[in-house]
């Protein structure tokens, strides 16, 4: 039976699967399929199919799930290991960026813990998918300033929120004791307007 997720951290993996007609195949066997059946769906040769699921099956992204006599010889049938497949962060790079050396560090530090918490949560689904629980909390806001001057009072105010409840709950000792959790908390301007 597929499961819910496949976290991909390996970039041969990734290479496997990221051709446009491979994740197309994989979409398609969600249930078990033939590479017969494929190739008529495709319009291509049971060959060229084959060819194609083999490479999934040994980068562990299909797996064979039974068989069927045709005519003397075994047909096999084909299903996708996972509902969805997430990519590791760390396979993108990240291109361009912008040139003011300030905002450039800033946002690589947000780009990082982008990255960090989506290569968690890639993690964590497969955890979920296994049946145990995973506790988290998600928040989001957007907050409109209407006067400019009070953006630095307002990241002040909230960059000593965040401090204080760090100190209040984080651990005392510095030991790693009891359940450890990841916090981020970011800030930034939403995209697609004019930064104050």
């Amino acid at each position: 039976m597929a499961r819910d997720v496949l976290y991909i951290e390996s970039v041969d993996q990734a290479g496997v699967m990221l051709k446009p007609r491979r994740i197309e195949m994989l979409r398609l066997m969600g249930e078990p399929r033939t590479c017969p059946g494929l190739a008529e769906i495709f319009e291509e040769t049971p060959q060229k199919v084959y060819y194609h699921v083999k490479a999934m099956e040994r980068a562990g992204l299909v797996e064979r799930v039974g068989e069927r006599q045709v005519r003397g010889a075994v047909e096999g049938f084909y299903q996708a290991r996972a509902r969805s497949y997430w990519l590791a962060p760390n396979l993108v790079r990240s291109l361009g960026g912008v040139t003011a050396g300030r905002d450039r560090a800033s946002l690589a530090v947000l780009c990082a813990h982008a990255a960090q918490m989506l290569a968690d949560t890639g993690r964590l689904a497969q955890t979920a998918a296994e049946g145990e629980h995973v506790p988290s909390l998600s928040l989001a806001a957007e907050i409109a300033l209407p006067d400019v001057r009070r953006r630095n009072e307002f990241l002040t105010e909230l960059n000593e929120t965040f401090q204080r409840l760090t100190r209040e709950y984080g651990s005392r000792n510095g030991d790693d004791a009891g359940e450890n959790f990841r916090v981020t908390l970011t800030c930034y301007p939403r995209p697609g307007e004019e930064a104050a």
